[in-house]
C-alpha cells in the first residue's frame, strides 16, 4: 500500500453502525407473513443487496410468488418497519474508533465518502449527528446497479475527481469487497478473515486503527 491515498470510502451498515439486526426484524417479520421464518444466515446473503433484490431472494427461499406491484407493496412495509426501528438510533452506537480514525483521515487532507446501498442513509448518519464528516455520500436512491457492481463506489471518485486507484473501501460483505477491487480500489474488509477472503487487508474494526496501519500493508 503506498501513500497515494486521497479518498476513503466507507459501507454504513456493519462498517460504522450495526444496524444489520434491525434489517433482520423487519424482513423476518414480513417474511412470516407468508409463512416463512427467515434465519441468521440467510439474513447474513442480503448484507450489501439491494432492498428489491433482498425481497427477490426472500421470496425464492421461501418458495413464494409475488406480482411486481405486490412486490413493491412489501418492499415498502418491510422498509416502514425498518424506519421506526432506527428511530433509536443515537451517536453512542458508532462503532468504537470510528469518528477518530475519520478526524486522523481529515487531518491528513484525505477524503471521506459513504458508498451504501441503503436508501435510509441520509437518516441514519443524521441518527448518528456524522452527516457532516463526509464530503460526499452515495446511497441506494442515486444507483441503479447493486453491489458486486462498483458503480456505487465510482460515484463518490467522479464526484470528489480522485481516481480509483488512489480509493481505499471499507467494507464488511463480500458483495461489497468485490465491487471495490471491481472499481479498481484496495478494500479493506471489516470482519472475519475467512468470510472476506478477496479483501486486500482485513481488520476486526476500528478501534485502536491508524492511517499508518494501512501504511505498513506491503
Amino acid at each position: 500500500m503506498t501513500k497515494q491515498i486521497k479518498l476513503c470510502i466507507f459501507d454504513l451498515d456493519g462498517v460504522i453502525v450495526d444496524t444489520a439486526k434491525y434489517h433482520y426484524l423487519a424482513w423476518r417479520e414480513l417474511a412470516k407473513e407468508f409463512g416463512y421464518d427467515l434465519t441468521g444466515k440467510q439474513n447474513e446473503k442480503l448484507k450489501g443487496v439491494s432492498r428489491n433484490q433482498s425481497l427477490k431472494l426472500i421470496l425464492q427461499w421461501a418458495g413464494v410468488k409475488k406480482t411486481v406491484k405486490e412486490q413493491k407493496l412489501l418492499a415498502s412495509k418491510k422498509n416502514n418497519q425498518y424506519v421506526k426501528l432506527i428511530q433509536s438510533l443515537k451517536p453512542e452506537d458508532i462503532f468504537p474508533g470510528v469518528k477518530e480514525f475519520i478526524t486522523e483521515l481529515k487531518s491528513n487532507k484525505i477524503a471521506t465518502s459513504i458508498g451504501s446501498a441503503s436508501k435510509n442513509t441520509r437518516l441514519i448518519l443524521d441518527k448518528l449527528q456524522i452527516t457532516d464528516l463526509f464530503d460526499y455520500i452515495v446511497d441506494g436512491n442515486m444507483t441503479t446497479h447493486s453491489k458486486p457492481h462498483p458503480e456505487v463506489f465510482l460515484k463518490s471518485c467522479e464526484a470528489l475527481g480522485i481516481k480509483p486507484q488512489n480509493t481505499i473501501v471499507f467494507e464488511d460483505a463480500p458483495k461489497g469487497i468485490e465491487a471495490a477491487l471491481a472499481g479498481g480500489m484496495y478494500a479493506i474488509g471489516i470482519g472475519d478473515p475467512i468470510e472476506l477472503t478477496n479483501a486486500n487487508m482485513v481488520i476486526p474494526g476500528f478501534n485502536n486503527f491508524k492511517l499508518n496501519d494501512i501504511f505498513a500493508v506491503k
